[in-house]
């Protein structure tokens, strides 16, 4: 029915939403009445008031259902979707052509002094339907698909604002499953997706908020999972009854403008970016997210910033991942954090070290954790709430992997590989805390000449910086010219030992 399968899964109506926008996916067959029929159905589940027709006929191979418009309404706001007609043809081999207008209206009332009057635009689309009713699959094309906003109303007041956002050469296709459950698998690509913001402010003469931007090369794949009926009316049992998704997108470059003037002050910029990806997964039983963006640059002026910012980022990432259900065995979770040369115009280190003592080289944080855990409950099951609210913790740690940290900053460079188990049955050892067992490998390099640095700045008093050596030395040794290595242990006694030393 739509170009893209979104979903919403955090209230009523945004459910909605996303069973209209997949509703043209519900189960077509090799006549039209019957995937008319099928839209029907699905669509009554919200309110024998919710699909209005004015007529439906059938002429020839063609079923030309007219006059459409869905409401969807719900505690936060009501939403009236004006589709004009539809034409299902068929093609006399099985398949199914969809033809729908060339941009409907789309209009959110928020309450009686708050609306927004959206259009949605779809230039040369071609949507044909094959497979059968169990398994459809829809492929798609168009020239341009895009969403802009023509007037918002706040407070009963007009608000001078611009949104438009334009797919461009938009195609893909997507697989439909009815069952228990509609599942939906989508691969789409765009050309180019064109992003425009610009809103005045009604209140304040002279304050304005503009953004744009370009994304090139974008891709997105994926499938999800949507109750049917009654199962999707209730979003707190939405996980429950089978909702889930595991979805991505991946752009080749993208580039923004924005200028804000807000309070008396002026602030504008540019930001580019290379390649960056995103992908999600989350269920029932858990959640995983993983983003990255490489090439990102960034420049900032203003009436307020006595001089240009400009911040640059070889690669940018974070990413964890952890189980949401109970668990018999121990379940894998992970956490990354990626900022990969973080650099800084001169300026800006200027401020904070006028004497040039330390190098300016761009900094590296890299973090990579993962291990093993159990949970007690199902986190998203709302039945499980209270017994969750009445522990102190819903789970045990059973292991922890320091796969890698990194990190490098003012000429100095700490890196750090280590491995521990936990003994949950020994909470006396370490006051509460499960027993670790296992090893922690750290290496500093330029410790010395950074601390020196830091007190030539004033940032470190001398004895503050003479203490700092003194505890390095402890648990460190001495393995290069300003370069310390420490191994610190923990044994199956609760022993923790520092470079073959035992401290406790």
């Amino acid at each position: 029915m739509t170009l893209f399968p979104v979903v919403f899964p955090k209230m009523r109506g945004a459910v909605c939403v996303a069973a209209i926008l997949s509703a043209g996916t519900a189960a077509a067959d090799v006549t039209a009445a019957e995937v008319w029929a099928d839209w029907q159905k699905d669509l009554a589940v919200y309110g024998s008031n919710g699909l209005s027709v004015g007529a439906d006929t059938m002429q020839g191979d063609t079923l030309t259902v007219s006059d459409i418009v869905l409401k969807v309404d719900d505690e936060n706001a009501n939403i009236t979707i004006t589709m004009g007609d539809l034409k299902f043809v068929e093609n006399g081999d099985g398949t199914v052509n969809v033809q729908m207008a060339a941009s409907y209206p789309v209009d959110i009332a928020v309450d009686d002094n708050s609306t927004v009057k959206m259009t949605v635009t779809q230039s040369g689309l071609a949507l044909s339907v094959s497979g059968s009713p169990e398994e459809m699959v829809y492929n798609v094309s168009a020239d341009q698909y895009g969403i802009a906003v023509g007037e918002i109303i706040a407070d009963g007041e007009k608000v001078d604002a611009d949104f438009r956002m334009i797919s461009n050469d938009v195609s893909g296709s997507y697989t439909s499953k009815a069952g228990k459950l509609r599942t939906v698998d989508f691969d789409f690509a765009a050309a180019s997706v064109d992003v425009l913001f610009d809103v005045v402010s009604p209140d304040t003469s002279g304050e304005y908020v503009t953004f744009s931007g370009k994304i090139a090369g974008l891709s997105s794949e994926g499938s999800s999972s949507i109750p049917i009926g009654e199962a999707a009316n209730d979003p707190e049992m939405l996980f429950k009854n089978g909702f889930g998704f595991d979805i991505g997108y991946a752009y080749q470059s993208g580039s923004y403008l924005f200028d804000v003037n807000a309070d008396g002050e002026q602030i504008s910029g540019t930001a580019r970016t290379g390649a960056g990806s995103l992908n999600a997964t989350m269920n029932e039983t858990q959640i995983s997210y993983d983003t990255s963006v490489t090439d990102m640059n960034v420049a900032i002026e203003g009436e307020s910033i006595p001089f240009p910012i400009e911040v640059s980022l070889a690669e940018y990432g974070i990413g964890f991942d952890m189980p949401l259900a109970k668990t018999d065995e121990p379940a894998d979770f992970g956490l990354r954090l990626n900022l990969t040369d973080l650099a800084v115009n001169d300026m800006i280190w200027m401020m904070a070290d006028p004497s040039g003592a330390l190098p300016h080289d761009p900094a590296t944080l890299l973090i990579d954790l993962s291990g093993k855990a159990k949970l007690f409950f199902d986190l998203l099951d709302p039945a499980q709430a209270a017994a969750i609210d009445m522990m102190d913790v819903p789970g045990e740690l059973n292991a922890v992997t320091l796969n890698n940290l990194s990190l490098k900053l003012g000429g100095a460079e700490l890196t750090g590989l280590g491995d521990f188990t936990f003994d949950n049955t020994d909470l006396d050892t370490f006051d509460g805390m499960p027993r670790p067992a296992g090893e922690v490998t750290m290496n500093l390099k330029g410790g010395n000449a950074l601390i020196d640095s830091l007190v030539q700045m004033g940032l470190i008093p001398e004895d503050q910086a003479m203490m700092g050596r003194m505890m390095m030395g402890m648990f460190a040794r001495s393995v290069g010219d300003d370069e310390l290595s420490s191994k610190i242990e923990i044994n199956d006694q609760g022993h923790v030992i520092a470079n073959g030393q035992r401290i406790q």
